[in-house]
């Protein structure tokens, strides 16, 4: 389970990262990196991490389900995701 403090700051640059994308849009567009260098640094969409949407996990993220491999693992073993069969892991 991933610290609560580090889900909150995801949650934050999340919300920098919407707030700003409009004014990023037209100083990337205008070629203006002065104007882009003073914008929060969180407000860049490339400081966002992916989490595991159950366990806040941030590492081994499977894009396609949302979740970690290991809650994948878990859930495909309690056969919980459908068409996943559990072979020889």
């Amino acid at each position: 389970m991933a610290k609560e403090s580090m889900i909150a700051r995801e949650v934050k640059r999340a919300r920098l990262t919407r707030k700003y994308a409009a004014k990023r849009a037209l100083l990337k567009a205008a070629g203006d990196y002065v104007g882009l260098s003073r914008l929060p640094r969180n407000s860049n969409p490339n400081r966002m991490h992916n989490r595991c949407k159950l366990t806040g996990r941030s590492r081994g993220y499977m894009r396609q389900f949302g979740v970690s491999r290991i809650t994948f693992r878990e859930m495909a073993s309690f056969g919980l995701i459908p068409g996943v069969k559990k072979a020889s892991w």
